[in-house]
Parts: C-alpha cells; structure tokens; sequence
C-alpha cells in the first residue's frame, strides 16, 4: 500500500540534518494521529532554489524557515503578516488554498513565552549577541516585554556595538544576554561567543537559543559564574505549535 500525503510540511534552511522540526512534527502526527501528513528538510544551498521547492512539492500547506534563508526568503513570499513585516525576518509559511505564501514570525512568541518565567525585577536590560533573521524575533518579543536591548555584532554599525566593546560596566547595565548566533552548535561544540564570561554573576540570565548540544559552551560558562541559564528548546516547541495552528487556519 502506497500512503498518499494529503498534507505536506518541511523546513527550509543550509545544513539542517540535526533538525528539531522534523523529528518533532513527524512524533506529533504519529502521537496525535494526523494520517496523511509528512514533514521533510529542504536542505538548500541557496535560497535561489526556493521556488522549485513549492514548484515540485504536492501538496504543501507550510514551511518553517530556518538558518540562514529567515530574511532572504521574503522576496519569495506573496504576502507577510504584520508581525512578520515589523521583525523583517519569516520563519513560518504558510500555503493558502490560492497557493499563495503567506509569511509569518513564529521566533518571537517562542522565545517571549519562554523568557517570561525567568524574569525578574531587575532584569531591565538585554544583550542580543547576532544580528542576524533569529535575533529580529527576539528584538520584537523584549520590545513587547518593554525590556530594552542592544545588538552585538562583529562589527560596530549604526544599532550594534562590536564584541570588544563588552566590559565589566556591559555586564553591570544588561542583565540578559541572549545568543541568537549559531556559533556552538553541533558539530562545532567547543565554539562560543567571544564575550568576558568572568563578569557573569547570579543576577544575570543566559539564553541561547541553540538546543544542540542542550548546554552549549556559552550556557556552561555563564552557569560557572552562577547566572541562570536556558536553551532554546521551549522556544522552538512553542513556535512550532504556534506554527501548526496557522498552517491549519
């Protein structure tokens, strides 16, 4: 018997065999008994093969976007949802019944909801280490936390300060560093920001939103100096429901 995808789903992004969405989803339909749905990776080398993806896939209803197409798949895109045009960064599609790709950002209430219980009173302030689609959603969840931030960034440019700029008086003024970069992640475990890891204290929260490894380098040094740390495994299980309910409006 040959199965039939009524539904297809999958992940668009560069060097995605570690995927979470994949392993995810495909546990989701068998747990919850979706007959008839499949998720696959689209591992692309560049985005400029995006549309013989909606071109030879039957049946599509969604995509996630991942690393690094969340900004460059936009052009791609028919239309973007309001929070979507705001970040500047997609990474959930959605095929209308028209055909049509609607483009969303998921990133945002992922990590929104998965910051909020760890904050408290005097964290004011946050650090985005990257600049890159990830870190769009996560500027656009602290403003609606009303958290201010700053970028950081190889280099300085006009909203970003650069990596040699981090001091002791850095650590003293954010409270919340966040690695939206994808250095450390597997195979590259060793690899980590290049920040002073010694200025951490037990005031601070670290969060990467990397979950693989689950405790990255950057995780482990600033747990070292006693900061509260989190990976970004609720974040991607909470934007990846967030996503099924929009490809299933």
């Amino acid at each position: 018997m040959i199965d039939i995808v009524q539904k297809g789903f999958g992940l668009v992004g560069r060097n995605i065999s570690y995927s979470f969405s994949k392993a995810y989803f495909t546990k989701k339909f068998s747990n919850e008994n979706f007959e008839g749905c499949s998720y696959v990776n689209f591992d692309i080398q560049e985005i400029d093969t995006f549309s013989d993806i909606i071109t030879n896939t039957p049946n599509l209803k969604g995509l996630n976007v991942t690393i690094p197409y969340k900004e460059t798949v936009i052009p791609f895109l028919n239309k973007l949802s309001k929070k979507a045009a705001l970040t500047g960064a997609v990474n959930t599609i959605r095929v209308t019944k028209k055909g049509k790709l609607k483009g969303y950002n998921t990133d945002y209430y992922g990590f929104k909801k998965s910051l909020k219980p760890l904050l408290l009173s005097h964290h004011k302030k946050a650090l985005i280490l990257g600049t890159g689609g990830a870190s769009k959603g996560v500027a656009y969840a602290l403003d609606e936390l009303n958290i201010p931030y700053t970028f950081v960034s190889r280099e300085a440019k006009e909203n970003a300060i650069s990596y040699d700029r981090i001091n002791a008086t850095t650590f003293d003024n954010y409270q919340i560093i966040i690695n939206t970069t994808p250095v450390g992640t597997s195979p590259n475990i060793e690899a980590y920001p290049n920040i002073p890891y010694d200025y951490f204290t037990n005031n601070h929260i670290a969060f990467d939103l990397i979950y693989n490894p689950e405790e990255t380098q950057f995780l482990k040094k600033a747990k070292q100096k006693g900061a509260q740390i989190t990976n970004g495994l609720d974040m991607l299980i909470f934007q990846a429901e967030k996503a099924w309910k929009i490809w299933n409006k």
